[in-house]
């Protein structure tokens, strides 16, 4: 992925939001219980480690064992998982 494109990601951050469901989703997929769901994953995003790509109409952010998922476009969180190492 080249830098404009992460970059983007990285410049826009105060944009970033999500649902109530992504919320509830993100919690329990991560199984974390933090009150700021989007401040988080911010935090996350924004370590110099974080392998930020682009595959279509998402960022995949793949960051301290988890992958975060967010829309281009709208920059909402829809999700995010833990990765397993195979």
């Amino acid at each position: 992925m080249d830098d404009n494109s992460k970059n983007q990601l990285i410049l826009n951050l105060d944009k970033l939001h999500t649902t109530d469901l992504g919320v509830i989703r993100i919690k329990r997929n991560l199984s974390i219980d933090v009150e700021d769901i989007v401040s988080w994953c911010r935090e996350k995003i924004q370590k110099p480690n974080s392998e930020i790509t682009r595959k279509g109409k998402n960022w995949y952010i793949d960051i301290d064992n988890c992958e975060i998922t967010v829309n281009a476009h709208s920059y909402t969180i829809i999700t995010a998982h833990k990765l397993t190492s195979n």
